[in-house]
């Protein structure tokens, strides 16, 4: 039995990424996650409360292993320089990816103060990661400094997101120069 609903509940989860995905926050419904995995709606209640619920489970299960994927980019880099470069590069490069996509329109949505918490201080660790590479690059506010190339990221994500007039490999570029300049001098 509990493993019955341990795959009800991934298959709810990879419902609402597909509907959030395809659709933005607008998408994701009871019904449409009813739909999309074959439960009757009441049932869909019997694992999530809320819209907002199911938003805060998806960013519990996926932010973490992107944010593991950009901390192994940035590990795998030499020096303090290509550390930004990798923190930079591969978030765009997770734009793609329906984890991420998912996380986007869940950013873009109402949510309630838990999970706006929880999106907060999962940022603040992607923000933790870049610090120790500016320090070594002499910054002496290295958190704001993180903080600000986190907003370059978080527009070049936006641009890529809207489908801009742009190829999405020219803003990682256009990203990856503004926040080297801009964190090397």
């Amino acid at each position: 039995m509990a493993e019955h609903r341990t795959m009800q509940r991934q298959a709810l989860l990879d419902a609402a990424r597909s509907l959030l995905t395809e659709g933005g926050t607008d998408a994701l419904t009871f019904p449409a996650l009813a739909e999309r995995t074959g439960l009757a709606r009441s049932s869909v209640y019997e694992y999530f409360r809320s819209r907002a619920a199911v938003v805060e489970e998806l960013c519990a299960v996926d932010f973490p292993v992107w944010a593991a994927e950009v901390e192994a980019a940035m590990e795998a880099a030499d020096t303090a320089a290509d550390k930004i470069e990798a923190y930079v590069r591969s978030q765009l490069t997770l734009v793609g990816d329906r984890r991420h996509r998912a996380v986007v329109a869940i950013s873009a949505g109402e949510l309630e103060a838990g999970a706006r918490e929880k999106i907060r201080a999962a940022h603040g660790g992607l923000v933790a990661m870049v610090g120790a590479a500016l320090t070594a690059l002499g910054h002496e506010e290295p958190r704001l400094t993180a903080m600000l190339l986190q907003g370059v990221v978080d527009a070049a994500v936006r641009r890529i997101e809207l489908g801009a007039a742009e190829d999405p490999e020219q803003i990682t570029e256009a990203a990856v120069t503004m926040a080297l300049r801009g964190v090397t001098g």
